[in-house]
């Protein structure tokens, strides 16, 4: 499964990277995601239940990032273990650019699943995923409008700068976020969400 996208945040680039890249953030914004714990450098742990048609797993995994160049990329490689429910492993490349105002989150990401999660179907996996990646990045919005509220006079001249448009999908299917992410979070978190 291969996907990419992108997102305008209504951020700067620096505050959108310390979101990125903090475990709280990215639990509350992943869903399903009951936990996620630095285990050393650039390396984390991450728990979450995830339901694709009639299978359900709790997926235990690892996250690593690599070529990490704050506050503008990193690569992120990610592997899970759901069980008999099956597996995923991937990677995604997560990129943020800065616009007037703001920020865009770009990704590129691929995943491999197998076991039943891979049996019920790739139109069933990408509609979850897409669901779940659209998820993330409004939760993520959410708490980057909670942590950076606009100042009340460009609130009020420009409410439509507070909402960032849709989901930009592109070829392939949509893996998670880290997504989105998380990515999340993009990758590893899509990943899982798949």
């Amino acid at each position: 499964m291969d996907m990419q996208g992108s997102r305008t945040l209504a951020v700067d680039r620096p505050k959108a990277w310390e979101a990125l890249n903090d475990p709280e953030v990215l639990k509350a914004c992943i869903p399903g995601c009951d936990r996620i714990e630095a285990t050393g450098p650039d390396q984390y742990a991450i728990g979450m239940s995830v339901k694709v048609g009639p299978v359900a797993a709790k997926f235990a995994g690892k996250i690593q990032l690599q070529d990490v160049q704050p506050p503008t990329s990193y690569t992120l490689r990610f592997e899970g273990q759901g069980g008999a429910a099956g597996f995923g492993k991937g990677q995604a490349q997560v990129r943020l650019e800065p616009r007037d105002p703001g920020c865009e989150l770009t990704y590129t990401a691929n995943a491999q699943v197998g076991g039943k999660i891979a049996q019920v179907g790739q139109r069933l996996i990408d509609g979850v995923a897409r669901s779940m990646a659209e998820d993330f990045f409004k939760r993520f919005e959410q708490e980057l409008q909670r942590r950076y509220p606009a100042p009340a006079a460009e609130a009020v001249a420009a409410p439509a700068t507070a909402t960032a448009p849709p989901l930009a999908s592109g070829a392939g299917v949509p893996a998670w976020v880290w997504a989105v992410g998380v990515a999340v979070v993009a990758g590893a978190i899509f990943w899982l969400s798949r």
